[in-house]
């Protein structure tokens, strides 16, 4: 009885791993076959950002206006503060104005 409960564990771990495989093989091909090629932007590595100074967003601010009073450029600020969603800033929000990036 136990060989038999041994040999049922087996098969299925094995039908487990299978099934693993085949789907992450899928999925490569799907992602490879889309048409769309990678760009230099998706191969390299993402950047460590080291922000040095902060600011906190005052009623009425843009992303825009306080590049601007750091000297920023909007590249360079939108580096400096990934994710960011300058369409939903609020009062008291941190903004790195400068930063080291490695």
């Amino acid at each position: 009885m136990a060989m038999i409960s041994r040999k049922m564990t087996m098969a299925i771990n094995l039908f487990l791993v299978l099934s693993l495989f085949f789907s992450v093989s899928t999925a490569e091909r799907k992602l490879l076959t889309s048409g769309a090629l990678p760009t230099q932007a998706t191969l390299s590595a993402p950047s460590l950002i080291y922000c040095a100074s902060v600011y906190g967003v005052k009623s009425g601010d843009t992303c825009f206006a306080v590049a601007q009073t750091f000297n920023l450029t909007a590249l360079s600020f939108d580096k400096i503060n990934p994710n960011l969603n300058c369409n939903a800033l609020f009062v008291g929000q941190w903004l790195c104005v400068k930063a080291v990036i490695f």
